[in-house]
């Protein structure tokens, strides 16, 4: 009776999921008017909205919980780290529901598995764990965006110090502000630097100056080194200062900082590799002195 009960409700929630699926698919997508009015206007502010319209099931999703469902129970949202990777917001809360979806019918399929094997469980068991994996699960995404755009800034502090040599080298031979700055971003081809030519753009299209932009960009991204930089040539194109020495001096200061940075942290590593290896002398000599110890013992 238990065993058919648990494979009654399981397979009732993969149908109400598939469902529910079925229709969020075949639903139009409704296109956020406040975002795209917000993305035209020229003065954007850091708090700029990352939901887009749905594309995807994931997101449509994730708009339907942010209408039906009260915003206290997502906790907390990691805005800057959404942003700087690019995931909208609705998608976020679309992973998050589904892998807290995942979490619920895991152990239920694992005690139906285990029940059919002959190795029963109590139906308390499956409910407890299903509430447990379920809510850890809820937290995976934000686990994932953090580890993720801890990576994407380290990514981005390095590809920024070749680009402020290289708006050095555009301010030494004599190009405007501006100029050095759009020219510098259209050298290279990552991510960073597309990112960067997208807000210059953007910034010229609007009348921004191209320092503002970018100070907007480092509070919305929680980028300090992009902050910098923007204060620097901030200084040039209102002062008119040369900042040729400054800025190649500001980029040997993040390179000195990765540096570091990659040395403490292979360090750290070369010190938690020690321990396997202590361990495994331990375990060895105990090996050698176990059998003579066991022999004067027996003697005794």
């Amino acid at each position: 009776m238990t065993t058919g009960l648990q494979l009654m409700i399981v397979a009732g929630g993969l149908v109400g999921l598939g469902v529910a699926l079925l229709a969020l698919r075949l639903l139009p997508a409704q296109p956020d008017l406040a975002d795209a009015l917000e993305r035209l206007t020229p003065g954007r502010t850091a708090t700029r909205s990352v939901t887009t319209s749905a594309t995807t099931g994931k997101e449509r999703v994730g708009l339907w919980a942010m209408r039906a469902l009260p915003p206290g129970l997502w906790i907390r949202t990691p805005t800057r780290e959404l942003a700087l990777l690019r995931i909208p917001v609705a998608r976020f809360y679309g992973d998050k529901l589904t892998f807290a979806g995942l979490g619920l019918l895991i152990p239920p399929l694992l005690a139906y598995f285990f029940d059919v094997i002959g190795l029963g469980f109590p139906v308390a068991l499956p409910a407890v764990a299903s509430l447990g994996l379920a809510a850890v699960m809820f937290f995976l995404p934000n686990y994932n965006a953090v580890d993720d755009a801890k990576r994407a800034r380290l990514e981005f502090s390095r590809a920024l110090a070749a680009y402020i040599d290289l708006v050095a080298l555009e301010r030494n031979s004599g190009s405007g502000v501006r100029q050095a700055m759009e020219s510098a971003a259209a050298v290279g081809d990552s991510w960073v630097f597309t990112r960067l030519s997208e807000e210059l753009t953007r910034s010229r299209w609007s009348g921004q100056p191209p320092w503002d932009t970018l100070h907007t960009l480092s509070d919305e991204l929680g980028l300090p080194e992009l902050d910098d930089f923007a204060d620097i040539m901030r200084l040039s194109g209102e002062e008119g200062t040369s900042v040729y020495t400054t800025l190649r001096a500001r980029s040997a200061a993040m390179r000195t900082a990765l540096l570091n940075d990659e040395i403490s942290e292979a360090n750290a590593i070369g010190e938690r590799m020690t321990i396997p290896g202590s361990l495994l002398g331990v375990i060895f000599m105990a090996l050698l002195v176990t059998p003579s110890l066991l022999r004067m013992f027996g003697a005794v």
